[in-house]
């Protein structure tokens, strides 16, 4: 069997794998780099411009990010993560860009305001409280808040023509968000790491063993989709960014830190526009508040998307429920993943997520017409006639195994890492791509090891010019980092 030797291997070619791929070269240039995808090519699954929102999330329009407490307060904490974290990637892709390593910024990033939209007094009162936190702190600065009809029509026409002149609604804008293509960027990200002679990357090819290495490292057997031959790759380094197989391949690996890790998966649907007369009228990205019991990844939204130069209005995701962990993976993807450590821990979810059992039930048998029911919330005047189905990307939600056996179902995402720092697995879903900039930085400071990628901080800090600095605390910073990166990608700066 053909076996060769690498520095790091990378599964999947995906948003994550690139990201990383791209830091570990610019860190340290001279490490011998392979990445492996199964599929004939990248941005297949979940970074693929259909199979995700493309929101480029900040935590600015997201409700499920702004829970209110019972005390009836509202918790804006995890939008204001969300929100730096995505300064983070913003500073990659501009210092790419300004290096000539990505030729255009516009071939995967466009200005498009994000909103928040709600309906109903209770909404509007958290709305208010939401946005009166929110815009009091510079992270926030220039986002707008009405409840008048007029001025949300300004803002998203399609969204209040046809609507009920007395229904109490409230929105809030914010004028610097971000449509963001991730499989055009990964494709640029890939087109990057090509440019080494010394980084492979092989189509068509599963992992089908992980083994360590008595020396060190993994020893890792691929198998040719097409040909069936198979050939051993041995690495000192694996990165697992697969998606949802992600979690498969942490289970072939046997670490013990892989152990109790379940995986609960959701599918979904889009229905998407492509008629110039009504995407024309719509600007924005338009995110409501979610159903009792659904998953982040459901909240509803009216999107503008451009792919591939085209302006398409999408509105979803309407979730569902699948055994398969990738879009174009196996029906039977669930029932393998199941072990004696993850059992009691999937019941245990099961037992106490009963609301979200109940909302993917009845997502799954949702009729046509209880979809447009839904988009005419958002968009009254809706022809069905404009309107087409497209599937979404698969996502696998974390099922950690806590005391007792017990179980949580988790809606982030989580890096796990073998003891000695020779293998990670990302797993997990929203906000996901957005924040793979952060995900592959956190990466780098706790996992990868010193003689991987060497003398880093002073690289990265010209990678990353806010590096080291709290950008939630630093507001001469953020206003400088936002002004820059605005101007090298072409956004507005609020």
């Amino acid at each position: 069997m053909n076996r060769e030797s690498v520095d790091v291997l990378l599964v999947g070619a995906g948003i994550m794998s690139t990201s990383l791929g791209v830091f570990l070269k610019e860190l340290k240039p001279d490490l011998a780099i392979e990445m492996i995808e199964r599929m004939p090519q990248e941005a297949q699954e979940s970074s693929g411009a259909w199979n995700n929102a493309g929101t480029g999330h900040a935590g600015n329009c997201e409700l499920n990010f702004t829970p209110m407490r019972k005390d009836g307060t509202v918790d804006i904490s995890t939008a204001l993560e969300v929100n730096v974290e995505f300064d983070l990637s913003r500073q990659f892709w501009s210092y790419l860009v300004s290096k000539g390593l990505i030729a255009s910024a516009d071939s995967f990033i466009h200005p498009v305001p994000h909103m928040s939209f709600v309906m109903g007094r209770d909404n509007q009162d958290f709305l208010r409280k939401r946005h009166a936190l929110m815009s009091a702190h510079h992270c926030y600065r220039g986002m707008e808040y009405s409840e008048d009809h007029a001025r949300i029509a300004e803002w998203a026409p399609l969204v209040m023509e046809g609507r009920d002149p007395g229904q109490p609604v409230a929105a809030t804008h914010m004028g610097n968000g971000a449509d963001v293509n991730y499989g055009a960027l990964t494709s640029n990200l890939l087109a990057v790491l090509r440019k080494h002679d010394d980084f492979k990357v092989h189509f068509d090819e599963d992992v089908i063993n992980l083994e360590r290495r008595p020396e060190g490292g993994w020893r890792v057997v691929v198998r040719h989709a097409v040909s069936g031959s198979e050939r051993m790759v041995d690495a000192r380094f694996v990165f697992l960014g697969a998606g949802g197989a992600a979690l498969t391949l942490l289970q072939k690996s046997g670490i013990p830190e892989s152990h109790g890790f379940a995986g609960f998966p959701v599918s979904g649907v889009w229905l998407r526009c492509d008629k110039p007369e009504v995407v024309n009228q719509h600007s924005a990205k338009v995110y409501g508040k979610a159903a009792a019991g659904s998953p982040p990844m459901s909240v509803p939204h009216l999107d503008t998307r451009i792919i591939e130069g085209k302006r398409w209005l999408l509105f979803g995701p309407y979730a569902g429920f699948s055994t398969k962990f990738l879009k174009h993976g196996s029906y039977c993807d669930l029932p393998r993943s199941l072990r004696l450590a993850n059992l009691l821990p999937m019941l245990s979810v099961a037992k106490d997520n009963f609301p979200l059992e109940e909302y993917l039930l009845g997502q799954v048998l949702q009729s046509k017409a209880h979809r447009f029911k839904i988009l005419r919330q958002y968009y009254p005047n809706v022809n069905e006639e404009d309107w087409e189905l497209a599937v979404a990307g698969q996502r696998v939600q974390i099922i950690e195994r806590e005391k007792h056996f017990a179980g949580q179902l988790e809606f982030g995402t989580k890096i796990v890492a073998a003891a000695d720092g020779t293998l990670v697995a990302l797993l997990g879903a929203s906000p996901g791509a957005s924040t793979a900039t952060y995900i592959m930085v956190t990466m780098i400071e706790t996992v990868l090891r010193d003689d991987l990628v060497g003398d880093w901080k002073a690289k990265m800090c010209e990678i990353i010019p806010s590096y080291g600095h709290d950008l939630k605390q630093d507001e001469a910073l953020l206003t400088k980092v936002r002004a820059e990166t605005a101007a090298a990608l072409g956004l507005r700066n609020a």
